[in-house]
Protein backbone atom coordinates (compact mmCIF):
# COMPACT_ATOMS: atom_id res chain seq x y z
CA UNK A 1 0.00 0.00 0.00
CA UNK A 2 2.94 2.20 0.11
CA UNK A 3 2.99 2.35 -3.55
CA UNK A 4 -0.54 3.93 -3.16
CA UNK A 5 0.08 6.37 -0.42
CA UNK A 6 3.23 7.91 -2.85
CA UNK A 7 1.16 8.27 -5.69
CA UNK A 8 -1.22 9.99 -4.17
CA UNK A 9 0.96 12.30 -2.04
CA UNK A 10 2.60 13.37 -4.94
CA UNK A 11 -0.37 14.62 -6.35
CA UNK A 12 -1.65 16.02 -3.13
CA UNK A 13 1.08 16.37 -0.84
CA UNK A 14 -1.19 17.30 2.01
CA UNK A 15 -3.55 14.98 1.20
CA UNK A 16 -5.17 12.93 4.38
CA UNK A 17 -7.42 10.22 5.36
CA UNK A 18 -10.90 10.81 6.99
CA UNK A 19 -13.57 8.78 7.64
CA UNK A 20 -17.52 9.60 6.88
CA UNK A 21 -20.18 9.43 9.10
CA UNK A 22 -21.39 5.90 7.51
CA UNK A 23 -18.10 4.14 8.26
CA UNK A 24 -16.31 4.52 5.41
CA UNK A 25 -12.70 5.68 4.55
CA UNK A 26 -11.92 8.06 2.29
CA UNK A 27 -8.75 10.16 1.15
CA UNK A 28 -9.09 14.44 1.12
CA UNK A 29 -7.06 16.97 -0.44
CA UNK A 30 -6.04 20.38 1.41
CA UNK A 31 -9.28 21.72 0.93
CA UNK A 32 -10.89 18.58 2.34
CA UNK A 33 -12.63 17.67 -0.88
CA UNK A 34 -12.82 13.58 -1.57
CA UNK A 35 -9.96 12.81 -3.77
CA UNK A 36 -11.91 9.85 -5.49
CA UNK A 37 -15.37 10.99 -5.38
CA UNK A 38 -15.45 12.40 -8.81
CA UNK A 39 -15.40 8.44 -10.11
CA UNK A 40 -18.23 7.21 -8.30
CA UNK A 41 -16.06 4.33 -6.83
CA UNK A 42 -17.34 2.04 -3.82
CA UNK A 43 -17.26 3.14 -0.22
CA UNK A 44 -13.92 2.31 0.92
CA UNK A 45 -14.09 0.48 4.11
CA UNK A 46 -10.47 -0.14 5.06
CA UNK A 47 -7.73 2.65 4.83
CA UNK A 48 -5.69 0.72 2.63
CA UNK A 49 -8.60 0.28 -0.13
CA UNK A 50 -9.06 3.83 0.41
CA UNK A 51 -5.57 4.69 -0.78
CA UNK A 52 -6.26 2.16 -3.56
CA UNK A 53 -9.20 4.20 -4.61
CA UNK A 54 -7.36 7.52 -4.44
CA UNK A 55 -4.27 6.15 -6.30
CA UNK A 56 -6.40 4.54 -9.41
CA UNK A 57 -8.48 8.52 -9.02
CA UNK A 58 -4.90 10.65 -9.56
CA UNK A 59 -3.89 7.60 -12.31
CA UNK A 60 -7.05 7.95 -14.10
CA UNK A 61 -6.91 12.33 -14.15
CA UNK A 62 -3.48 11.66 -15.36
CA UNK A 63 -4.69 9.73 -17.95
CA UNK A 64 -7.71 12.06 -19.25
CA UNK A 65 -5.06 15.02 -19.35
CA UNK A 66 -2.86 13.65 -21.56
CA UNK A 67 -4.95 12.30 -24.15
CA UNK A 68 -7.80 14.77 -24.04
CA UNK A 69 -8.42 16.02 -27.78
CA UNK A 70 -8.73 20.02 -26.46
CA UNK A 71 -5.02 19.51 -25.00
CA UNK A 72 -3.48 19.57 -28.47
CA UNK A 73 -4.22 22.84 -30.00
CA UNK A 74 -3.01 24.10 -33.73
CA UNK A 75 0.17 25.67 -32.09
CA UNK A 76 1.57 22.51 -31.04
CA UNK A 77 0.77 20.65 -33.76
CA UNK A 78 2.35 23.17 -35.99
CA UNK A 79 5.39 23.46 -33.91
CA UNK A 80 5.23 19.43 -34.19
CA UNK A 81 5.07 18.86 -37.65
CA UNK A 82 8.15 21.72 -38.46
CA UNK A 83 10.49 19.41 -35.81
CA UNK A 84 9.69 16.69 -38.64
CA UNK A 85 10.53 18.70 -41.38
CA UNK A 86 13.95 19.85 -40.23
CA UNK A 87 14.64 16.71 -39.18
CA UNK A 88 13.62 15.69 -43.22
CA UNK A 89 15.74 18.66 -44.31
CA UNK A 90 19.02 17.80 -42.12
CA UNK A 91 18.44 14.12 -43.30
CA UNK A 92 18.46 14.89 -47.32
CA UNK A 93 21.62 17.10 -46.71
CA UNK A 94 24.16 14.08 -46.56
CA UNK A 95 22.13 11.98 -49.07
Amino acid sequence: MEKNIKRVLKDYPNAIMGKKEDGSFVVLDEYHYPIAEEFYLPPALTEDEAWSHAALACKTTQNFNRTHPMRMDLKGIESKMSRIEKRKKRGKKYV
